[in-house]
């Protein structure tokens, strides 16, 4: 079975053999209505390959959809003049660079038009509208416009150069506004991206695009569904279950919890990150592949000066306009985080319309929390030897190992970082620094701020072995942190566990920024 990764072409995936997921239904229905779209999706999810099966179909390719599923579909395949645009291969950080970028398209159609050059004209959009009425004319049918990445050039200057971002936010509208002039011209419209912008006038020139991204007819029109997983890679994963020396359920299993999770609906469709799924069953081995492929500048340029966290964000519910639009001209960052695929939808409530975001799977959770780590506490070199030594000590039941080894990693955090105004935010400092460590240690059930029938417990921790139960005072006693615990009942639900407990009340001090003092019991010892 040959993998097509990184091949973005769909002629090259069906010539050359490569194992192809057959979406061709849902193009055939996209086709059919008409319209002006939109999708949204992480990065390396397969929007690219999907622009350039639409390519193909309204080229009237009509041999390389033999056999799949709009094969029995399509009874009357038509020949379209197709537009298709891709930003996600330039770079768009100097001035003058994004109307480069369009004019050299412009440029190139005009000659395959026999159009008088335009070079002199500055207005992108009355040229390519020019483009669209030639090309209907001379084929006889409408123009058909693919843009693929269309938000790269606003994304790439995000929050870096405000002038340049106004000047691509103004060159785009004023091209984008062409689909509405020339709506007799066009039969066919998609824009790609990862943001869904509002409110910066990307789209203000014509009738905003029909979003697509939270259609769950459309829901799988990217990635890998379980279904599709079951029909179509059962070879691969009996492979790695070999060199896993497991079952094929439990190979199964471990990538389902590795890759899955993600949701683009409310239909809840399961969809498996394609780009790291293909590439572990190339590898035969597990491992952080989307991740590892790059985290979004414009994300981490957003995060450093956002006063949320992440504990702060996840595990809650969310009214869809709170999620979907992004307004670049604020500091909002859950938006950016969902669309980037850092988090998705987890739950549905449907009497109050709100939907649960949390981590989509292990890989993002675990990668996503290493970069947030690094960057909060400015000492990466160490947090990764400590999270290791952390987990053997949980593992072993070391309790007073695990205390002077939180004690001195703490001690290590500059100054600076712990510096706050008041005592709340000392607290949530503390709390948060607390949690993101807890989080790391990904080998282990981990709650943190877990709600029970009497309260909130800080931490919870399960091991194969042990249990052990956090309960975090700033600058208290930690008798007032163990007596918490015992008067919430925090440790009833472990009444019946065999595992040894552990009640743990500790103190952080916002003098010294590290334990204070530190009490531990043996609950069913």
């Amino acid at each position: 079975m040959k993998y097509p990764i990184g091949i973005q072409s769909f002629d090259r995936i069906i010539e050359d053999s490569y194992v192809y997921i057959d979406k061709t239904d849902m193009v055939y229905s996209l086709a059919q209505e008409g319209s002006i779209y939109f999708l949204s999706r992480p990065r390396r999810f397969g929007k690219s390959l999907l622009v350039s099966t639409l390519k193909n179909y309204f080229l009237g390719r009509k041999e390389l959809f033999r056999g799949l599923k709009i094969d029995s579909l399509e009874k009357d395949w038509k020949v379209y003049p197709v537009f298709h645009m891709d930003f996600n291969g330039g770079e768009y950080t100097c001035p003058g660079s994004l109307r480069d970028a369009i004019t050299g398209y412009i440029s190139d159609w005009e000659k395959e038009y026999s159009i008088e050059d335009g070079s002199m004209d500055i207005n992108l959009g009355l040229r390519f509208r020019r483009i669209l009425a030639k090309a209907h004319e001379q084929s006889g049918r409408r123009a058909v416009v693919l843009v693929d990445e269309y938000d790269k050039p606003i994304l790439d200057v995000l929050d870096v150069d405000k002038n340049l971002e106004e000047e691509h936010r103004n060159i785009l509208k004023g091209f984008y506004s062409v689909f509405k002039g020339a709506d007799e011209h066009l039969q066919f419209v998609f824009l790609t991206g990862v943001t869904k912008f509002s409110q910066v006038s990307v789209f203000s020139g014509f009738n905003q695009p029909k979003d697509i991204s939270m259609h769950g007819k459309y829901e799988a029109l990217c990635g890998i569904t379980q279904e599709e997983l079951d029909a179509t890679f059962r070879e691969p994963i009996e492979n790695m279950s070999k060199v896993y020396r497991c079952s094929y359920e439990e190979m199964r299993d471990r990538l389902k919890a590795q890759y899955d999770g993600y949701h683009f609906s409310d239909l809840m469709t399961d969809i498996y990150n394609p780009f790291s799924l293909l590439n572990a069953f190339d590898a035969e081995r597990i491992s952080d592949y989307w991740f590892k492929s790059g985290t979004p500048s414009y994300l981490i340029r957003l995060l450093s000066h956002s006063d949320e966290n992440m504990n702060d964000i996840t595990g809650k519910y969310y009214a869809p306009k709170e999620f979907i639009d992004y307004k670049a001209d604020v500091e909002q960052p859950l938006p950016m985080i969902y669309q980037s695929g850092y988090l998705t939808i987890k739950e549905f409530d449907m009497d109050f319309g709100l939907f649960l975001l949390d981590y989509p799977n292990k890989e993002v959770k675990e990668g996503f929390l290493s970069l947030i780590a690094s960057k909060y506490f400015d000492n990466g070199d160490r947090i990764y030897p400590w999270i290791r030594e952390a987990a053997v000590l949980l593992r072993r039941g070391d309790t007073e190992g695990f205390r002077t080894g939180l004690t001195s990693f703490l001690a290590s955090i500059p100054y600076t970082m712990r510096r706050k105004e008041n005592e709340r935010e000392r607290e949530r400092y503390f709390h948060y620094t607390f949690y993101l460590i807890m989080r790391l240690i990904s080998v282990y059930t981990v709650y943190t701020e877990k709600v029970q029938s009497h309260g909130r417990v800080d931490c919870i921790v399960e091991t194969p072995e042990y249990v052990y139960i956090f309960e975090f005072k700033l600058d208290g006693t930690a008798d007032d942190a163990m007596r918490q615990i015992e008067e919430k009942g925090y440790a009833r639900e472990y009444g019946s566990d065999s595992r040894k407990l552990y009640k743990i009340g500790a103190v952080f001090s916002s003098e010294t920024g590290t334990i204070g003092d530190w009490k531990m019991v043996c609950g069913n010892c």
